[in-house]
């Protein structure tokens, strides 16, 4: 079978992207009901059916491709997947933060190849594609890129939340981010944007699932910085959900050995 080219991959995944912005904003604090799925995460009815638009498209578009969606599992078994996370930062989104996102990545041989980390209620949006990173807000685009930052000292990092961390995990991170210049807490994947924008430098985070990070290879990797996991190894869909991006090799490789010291 002939596979897609990479134009209609993400002129797909931009349609993705609309209907994730569009459904989002529908809901965006008109929604605070929600239950608690089997690993006791909230979800809500604005991620039920944001993931189901996107499969139908997907459905409609790409019949014969595979679909790793948050809700609602993997179907199918092809070369060609797509990673779906309908709302990136649920907590964010039932509680009326703005910062939560809609995660978009296609990946084939089970290597992300397109990822859009899409923002609805701030209408931002980074898409990576043919090794470029775009930033893309109000009818305008751009490339971006990561910063310079080569040393932990100099370094604004960032993290998710605390409670994501196991207590030992925990210690690891704190040991690390404690020698930086800065550090911040929240924004979910709307960080890892941060720093394909040079804003931040590293990123540090666990208990992440593959459509949780996905989409965010190839947003970090073609802005020019460096993702894997604690070991400094790639990641793929069978990763422990360890993750560090950084902006340059030498920060990376500087945050590997604070972790793992």
């Amino acid at each position: 079978m002939t596979q897609p080219d990479i134009a209609s991959i993400a002129s797909c995944a931009m349609e993705l992207a609309n209907t994730a912005r569009a459904l989002a904003r529908t809901h965006f604090r008109q929604v605070t009901a929600y239950d608690r799925k089997a690993d006791d995460s909230p979800v809500t009815v604005a991620d039920r059916a944001i993931e189901a638009a996107l499969r139908a498209i997907l459905l409609e578009r790409f019949p014969e491709h595979a679909i790793l969606g948050e809700e609602e599992g993997l179907s199918g078994d092809s070369r060609n997947l797509w990673a779906l996370d309908p709302i990136d930062g649920t907590k964010s989104f039932m509680t009326g933060f703005p910062l939560f996102g809609a995660l978009i990545a296609f990946t084939r041989d089970r290597l992300p190849t397109l990822g859009v980390i899409e923002i609805p209620a701030t209408g931002e949006r980074w898409s990576a594609y043919s090794g470029q990173t775009f930033f893309a807000q109000d009818g305008q685009e751009h490339r971006v890129s990561v910063s310079a930052c080569q040393s932990l000292e100099n370094a604004r990092v960032y993290t998710t939340s605390p409670d994501c961390f196991s207590a030992t995990d925990l210690e690891r991170y704190n040991s690390l981010s404690r020698q930086a210049a800065v550090r911040r807490y929240g924004g979910d994947c709307y960080i890892y944007g941060l720093l394909a924008s040079g804003f931040c430098d590293l990123v540090v985070e666990a208990s992440l699932q593959p459509y949780d990070y996905l989409a965010l290879v190839p947003v970090v990797q073609n802005a020019g910085g460096i993702i894997t996991d604690w070991q400094g190894q790639p990641l793929g869909l069978h990763s422990t959900g360890h993750v560090v991006a950084a902006a340059t090799p030498a920060l990376h490789a500087r945050a590997l050995d604070a972790l793992n010291a």
